[in-house]
């Protein structure tokens, strides 16, 4: 996915101010396409320079806030974007590099890393969960935002995937799924003589 289109669809979705875009993508979109602030005004300024957006509303002079809506260009090539063929981007992990390097190196520090990891992927499953209880509850389910919930329950997935293999990992290197030592001792039945 590429920025421009990730504002295309959070326009057609609601048209914004630049500010209230920005505030958009850090509740949602950022959590699977990550733009800072300056990012998304300059791309906003290009889309609006190829006339694929445009700034309307009362303050649509320099300096003062401006309201932002997709052109018929705009959605012409947010549609064609859509569909197009894209092959899956293979995974660029650090933390499973440090795991392949570990396996060479020694396991020094690593198993507070995962349990770090481990935390960090709860929380986020546990934000997910509850974007999902308050967004979208059951009666509501097969209604107009299926896809974007679509969206949310594949974040759901992903966090439970990474819960998963995390606990896996912290077991494979001596720890609990909690990244406490396993059978007490932090090098296990290795360590003991």
């Amino acid at each position: 996915m590429s920025l421009p289109h990730a504002i295309l669809t959070a326009l057609l979705e609601k048209p914004s101010s630049g500010l209230e875009l920005t505030r958009r993508f850090d509740r949602s979109i950022g959590f699977f396409w990550s733009a800072t602030h300056q990012q998304i005004y300059r791309e906003l300024g290009r889309l609006e320079r190829e006339g694929l957006v445009r700034a309307s509303g009362p303050g649509a002079g320099r300096g003062q806030r401006k309201e932002y809506e997709v052109l018929p260009d705009g959605r012409a090539e947010l549609a064609r974007w859509t569909g197009l063929a894209q092959d899956p981007k293979p995974v660029r992990d650090p933390l499973l590099l440090r795991l392949r390097a570990a396996a060479v190196l020694g396991l020094d520090g690593l198993e507070e890393e995962l349990a770090r990891h481990r935390a960090l992927h709860r929380a986020q499953l546990a934000e997910y969960l509850e974007i999902e209880r308050r967004d979208f509850p059951p009666e509501a389910a097969a209604g107009e935002n299926r896809l974007q919930h679509l969206v949310l329950r594949g974040g759901i997935q992903l966090e439970s995937f990474w819960l998963a293999w995390l606990d896996e990992a912290l077991e494979g290197v001596g720890g609990g799924p909690e990244g406490r030592p396993a059978g007490g001792s932090a090098g296990g039945p290795e360590g003991r003589e």
